[in-house]
């Protein structure tokens, strides 16, 4: 009598087990690996050129510059100029890397950069951009995160270019560094402002 085969039963119902978890793990990898793959832009969106969703979102509260309160987000303030628009969070360790290269982008002329503050608490929010300082031309606060579902955010950050005719022109996944903002967002927006006005000759 041989005793070789009934281990072998335990070892097919452990593989079987195993099997689900081995695919759910692959599929993570290779998900991270484009996401982190240096170049976050390649992960598609299928909002791209089609109209942004809706925007409503209150403005942060306390949030001043200049003397005056800084504005909410607001759909109709999408169309007819360049719009970057950058999902944003105090908590966002990443947010703070690419913070500094948002302010320098904020400074060029052409375009409206604007914030969408994603699941924040509002003093904090402030702290934040009392801190590492304002880019935002507006600042709109999503607090239960309805909003960038709609415009299929992955996680914070990411950041948004909005054409003139209020489409979605890119995507910029994960956190922008100086060759992302040299190599792939400047050129982005740069193409925005180049593309003829809506009810324009060529558009």
């Amino acid at each position: 009598m041989t005793t070789d085969s009934p281990p072998e039963k335990p070892r097919r119902r452990r593989l079987l087990v195993l099997l689900p978890l081995i695919a759910f793990l692959a599929l993570a990898v290779l998900f991270y690996g484009r996401l982190f793959s240096g170049d976050p832009s390649r992960l598609p969106s299928v909002l791209i050129g089609r109209e942004a969703p809706a925007l409503d979102l209150a403005p942060l509260d306390g949030l001043n510059e200049n003397g005056a309160p800084v504005p909410g987000l607001a759909s109709a303030e999408l169309k007819g100029g360049v719009t970057v628009l950058n999902v944003f969070a105090s908590w966002c360790v990443p947010c703070r890397d690419e913070h500094p290269f948002l302010v320098q982008l904020s400074r060029m002329p052409g375009f409206r950069l604007v914030g969408l503050n994603y699941k924040d608490d509002a003093a904090n929010a402030r702290r934040f951009l009392g801190r590492f300082g304002n880019p935002y031309a507006a600042v709109g606060v999503d607090p239960n995160g309805r909003t960038a579902i709609d415009w299929g955010v992955y996680g914070v950050p990411e950041t948004f270019v909005i054409g003139r005719d209020g489409r979605i022109a890119y995507k910029f996944i994960g956190p922008i560094d100086a060759q992302g903002l040299k190599e792939r967002l400047i050129p982005e927006i740069e193409k925005a402002l180049a593309a003829p006005a809506p009810g324009t000759a060529g558009s």
